[in-house]
């Protein structure tokens, strides 16, 4: 089979997932390519940086026409992740690309993203009412500065792994604010993840850590994907789901590393 029919059922088969469960873009399409395709590290990064922003773009156009984007989070978000997301590319680009250094933080860093967004999706309901109570009654003035600083968190660990903005990102959101409704959680996050890895793909494309061609291969596979993943999403439990992706993750974070 052709290496680029490879790569479109590799996106068809990330973007049934992220239809289905509304997360595992960047947590299942940078391992594919690095331990399936054998792409660079970074490259790879980079290469599904600018596949979710494509991705998320026409999910924020979606969940804007329907009124279910809090558009002063995700400004607050963006505020953090922007610059970290600018600081975190200028020294990647100081370190060298090239170098054994930089292959091994992003592998760690990878890896460690994988393992801490599966363990949100395992114990959200643990961490949402350990959490919830101790957050519940903080000022707007407070919720604003964490949010920037979960920007800023945010900025740093997308820029390295492409992986955090959607389980990580969506679990901080409704700690944050318990009073919104969920659909303007996942409506905020998907929008903040825009500004997010268009940056942090554009940056990584500049360095030279991007394909095209492989990204275009993705895409046409991923959009019919999540259209499919979508329709379905409704007739598959949300617990059986958030297992398996959940267990997916770990074994491919622990392969990373070991």
């Amino acid at each position: 089979m052709p290496i680029h029919l490879l790569y479109t059922l590799s996106g068809f088969g990330v973007g049934l997932i992220v239809g289905l469960t509304g997360v595992g873009g960047g947590s299942l399409m940078t391992p594919i390519l690095i331990l399936v395709f054998g792409i660079h590290p970074a490259t790879a990064v980079g290469t599904d940086l600018l596949y979710a922003s494509v991705t998320k773009t026409a999910g924020t156009a979606v969940h804007g026409w329907n009124g279910t984007v809090e558009w002063p989070v995700v400004a607050w978000l963006a505020a953090g992740s922007v610059p970290m997301t600018a600081l975190t590319l200028f020294l990647l680009a100081w370190v060298g690309i090239d170098t054994g250094a930089t292959d091994t933080v992003v592998t760690w860093v990878l890896s460690l993203a994988l393992c801490g967004s599966a363990v949100v999706l395992i114990f959200r309901s643990r961490i949402e009412h350990g959490f919830g109570k101790s957050l519940a009654g903080i000022s707007a003035a407070k919720a604003r500065n964490l949010t920037i600083f979960t920007g800023m968190a945010l900025g740093v660990l997308v820029s390295l792994s492409s992986v955090g903005a959607g389980a990580l990102g969506a679990t901080a959101l409704m700690l944050l604010y318990p009073r919104l409704p969920m659909s303007r959680i996942v409506g905020s996050d998907i929008a903040h993840a825009v500004p997010l890895t268009l940056i942090a793909g554009i940056g990584h494309w500049l360095l030279g850590l991007s394909n095209i061609p492989i990204l275009l291969s993705l895409l046409a596979g991923s959009i019919p994907g999540i259209i499919l993943g979508s329709y379905s999403a409704a007739r598959i439990p949300d617990r059986t789901l958030r297992y398996l992706l959940a267990g997916t993750l770990l074994i491919v974070g622990g392969r990373l590393v070991f």
